[in-house]
């Protein structure tokens, strides 16, 4: 019908694609038939003939067109246009539609135009289980052209077990039906299957759907160019079916072209020429521990052993590849001596992983990579099957004694050096952890202030104190700020990797001193309570001098027992009486808070009576 107006007058237009077929639809352009998309676009034409689309439209469509006058031409499938009218009867009579089918399909979309808006779409069985209506309410079912008919059957019967008063109206079209039918017989007595027609066609798709059900390799084409004929060298038997809206020229071309191709023909062109050095394509046909063979489409297999397949020692191949996946790979020697095809996956990565590299170097671009191997000089990481050497002072921004750590972990580091002929691609790790400390040094020096109390972690313990790292840069926590009493060895009080919080005693260009003497805990603010003079005190002795000892009372506070407290004896120098640790029991004498000295006597302690019972003991 659009083929004979388009001969006789211009300005022909199709409302919609006449037909579900793009290479019909494109022919009909070059005759200047021009296809209606959207009804705003009736706006812009004056004059011409509109023809209907083959699937139909809406009540109101029609309306619309005779309004503005054009010529009217109704090329709607005369099995659409009768469920068009059953569907605005049953309408009329009260009965609620339900149209079986897919909503978004034009022809779906044409039919509710006839329910009077009192129409409900479905396509598969979870919506006809989900269907829920009033009992009281009269229902209508029928169906898209193209349908499935056995799917068809099987949603009624949910639809029907719901007990609705239903009215089953099958508007499947009959050829639609048999073609289905045959299709399905055809598939399974056939060793393969090509379905043609176009990707719109709601028929072709379920042809194609058929077809696969019952034949596994089974091919949705729209044209001879999208047929591979080379797929089919190994079947002895191929069926070919069509949608309903497929030209005739396009399957008979089909028809023709595999008529003529004998098996010898297909294997004939199947087969390639390969060279050393020439990457191919195969398929995997079979993986062992320590070899993959791939069909390359050569009269030979391809071989890949596990050496040529990666640099990880000892792999067990069949854990990375499986049978049937693709792969490409590299000539090394089209016979091996063996009639086999030597190949080599991991030197066409390491290629490939070149290309990657250089990109990086020139782009400055950031890599992340895992540590295959920790070499005497540096660290060995993989990109894509090319290795990259990180040399031991570009690991990191301190000294790192033992990179044994770094082993399997998954560094970032970027290309300093790229120079593969000299076989020279240099890694670096170290810019970009002291570029990330300098950010996060800057954010540290503009939120930090002295008095401020902080969180770090232990980065390292020497004799005089502990660095920590304070998330940007390190403080110095030195010995004598450990604690308000005395610290002996600092490694006793920490170990890398201890979380402490911190005073901020004082910040110097970039040096940071703390503390752990905070004030609330200075045992000197009730000093003057505990140890006021007269006192009977207890401490240990911390250590001695020729002149006296120091007797410690607690963390922070040490007092004086001169040697002429000790006893009233005559004591020539404190260790000839008292011991480090020993405990000593004293009264306090003097207490200067100024100066934070205390002075103790035991001497003060004893009563004359209790020198004298001495000597005697001793005599």
């Amino acid at each position: 019908m659009v083929y004979e107006e388009a001969s006789i007058h211009k300005d022909v237009y199709t409302l919609g694609p006449i037909i579900h077929n793009d290479e019909v639809v494109a022919d009909l352009e070059k005759k200047g038939v021009t296809t209606i998309r959207a009804m705003e676009e009736l706006n812009d034409i004056t004059e011409g003939t509109i023809i209907i689309r083959s699937h139909g439209v809406t009540k109101d469509v029609y309306d619309t067109i005779d309004k503005k006058g054009f010529k009217l031409l109704n090329a709607t499938c005369p099995f659409v246009t009768k469920i068009h009218k059953v569907v605005k009867e049953q309408s009329d009579l009260g009965r609620t539609i339900i149209i079986v089918g897919n909503d978004k399909h034009p022809e779906v979309e044409g039919i509710k135009g006839w329910c009077g808006g009192n129409a409900i779409v479905i396509e598969n069985a979870e919506e006809a289980h989900n269907l829920c209506l009033n009992l009281e309410k009269k229902v209508c079912i029928v169906s898209q052209t193209t349908f499935n008919y056995k799917k068809f059957e099987d949603l009624v019967e949910i639809i029907s077990e719901k007990g609705y008063d239903i009215l089953v109206l099958n508007t499947i079209c009959n050829a639609t039906e048999v073609r289905q039918n045959e299709a399905r017989e055809l598939a399974k007595r056939s060793d393969a299957m090509v379905v043609i027609g176009g990707k719109q066609s709601s028929n072709t798709q379920k042809l194609f759907e058929i077809c696969k059900s019952e034949c596994e390799d089974t091919y949705y084409i729209q044209t001879l160019s999208d047929l591979d004929l080379n797929q089919f060298k190994s079947f002895r038997s191929v069926g070919i079916t069509a949608g309903a809206s497929t030209p005739n020229n396009i399957i008979k071309e089909v028809h023709t072209r595999m008529s003529e191709m004998s098996f010898e023909q297909l294997l004939e062109e199947s087969l390639v020429t390969i060279h050393n050095g020439e990457v191919v394509e195969g398929t995997v046909i079979d993986v062992k521990e320590d070899e993959i063979i791939l069909n390359i489409g050569y009269k030979a297999d391809g071989i890949i052993t596990r050496s040529e397949y990666t640099n990880t020692p000892n792999v067990d191949l069949r854990t990375v590849v499986t049978s049937g996946e693709t792969m490409q790979a590299k000539v090394l020697k089209v016979n091996d001596g063996e009639g086999q095809v030597l190949l080599t996956y991991k030197r066409l990565a390491a290629e490939k992983g070149n290309k990657r590299i250089e990109e990086a170097f020139n782009n400055k671009e950031v890599l992340t990579a895992k540590v295959a191997a920790v070499l005497d000089g540096g660290l060995s990481v993989i990109v894509d099957e090319a290795r990259v050497f990180i040399p031991a002072s570009l690991v990191s921004d301190s000294y790192e004694k033992n990179l044994q750590k770094y082993a399997g972990e998954e560094i970032q580091f970027v290309i300093s050096e790229f120079n593969p002929k000299r076989r020279r691609v240099i890694g670096d790790r170290k810019q970009l952890l002291v570029a990330k400390k300098a950010v996060l040094q800057k954010e540290l020096f503009e939120k930090i202030k002295v008095g401020m109390t902080v969180e770090g972690t232990v980065k390292n313990v020497t004799d005089f104190g502990a660095f920590i790292d304070l998330g940007g840069a390190d403080g110095l926590l030195h010995i004598s700020e450990m604690s308000w009493g005395r610290v002996e060895n600092p490694k006793k009080v920490f170990k890398v990797g201890d979380v402490v919080k911190v005073l901020i005693k004082d910040i110097q260009g970039e040096k940071i001193a703390l503390s752990l003497k905070f004030e609330n805990e200075n045992p000197w603010t009730k000093a003057a309570t505990n140890y006021a003079v007269g006192a009977v005190v207890t401490g240990a002795v911390a250590r001695m001098t020729d002149f006296g000892a120091f007797v410690e009372l607690e963390p922070g506070v040490d007092a004086l027992l001169h040697v002429s407290q000790i006893s009233r004896e005559h004591v020539e120098k404190p260790s000839d009486v008292l011991k480090i640790g020993q405990e000593v029991t004293a009264k306090v004498v003097d207490f200067n808070e100024a100066d934070k000295k205390i002075s103790l006597s035991v001497k003060a302690l004893e009563t004359p009576e209790d020198a004298q019972e001495e000597v005697k003991t001793e005599e």
